[in-house]
């Protein structure tokens, strides 16, 4: 398949990652019984992962927003850029960052301070995948779905240049 001037293949079928988001989802309602964390999906990437993962909570909870990015292209571009800020108060809440990829981690991290800094009581993060520099760097990925070594992936909610979020599948850079 080709998006723009870049070739990819089938990394992940859409089964496969339903497959683990249902066990991650087990995951959280078994860590989370008896709270009601406040799940923050940050956009546009983690939308399809987000929308998936929390029709199975079973437990309450609420749901907020926020967009940043760090990314040109198909690389970071190491600065982050908070375009809309969460609208719910996160003070002494537990929170669930929904994150689509942890890449450097240099979003994840900016994210996760300013939570702490709000107040919140608790910040942890689930992340669709997980690529080798944030796991070089022990960035904090509680419930991680995929690991990756530093491909460049499309689909399933990820871009390149705006194109394939709509892909149910998730593509590799051949």
């Amino acid at each position: 398949m080709q998006i723009k001037n870049l070739k990819f293949r089938k990394h992940l079928p859409e089964s496969k990652i339903q497959k683990r988001i249902e066990l991650l989802a087990d995951e959280i309602n078994r860590d989370y019984a008896g709270k009601t964390p406040v799940f923050l999906p940050i956009l546009n990437g983690s939308f399809m992962f987000a929308a998936d993962l929390i029709k199975r909570i079973t437990i309450d909870c609420r749901v907020s927003f926020t967009k940043v990015s760090s990314y040109s292209g198909n690389t970071s571009s190491g600065q982050v850029k908070s375009l809309i800020g969460h609208d719910e108060s996160v003070f002494n809440q537990d929170i669930i960052v929904v994150e689509d990829i942890v890449d450097t981690g240099v979003t994840l991290q900016r994210i996760m301070d300013e939570l702490t800094g709000l107040g919140a009581k608790s910040v942890e993060t689930v992340s669709l995948l997980r690529k080798k520099p944030a796991r070089d760097k022990n960035v904090m990925v509680k419930y991680t779905g995929f690991e990756l070594e530093e491909e460049f992936v499309v689909g399933y909610g990820l871009d390149y240049d705006g194109l394939g979020r709509n892909l149910k599948d998730l593509y590799v850079q051949e």
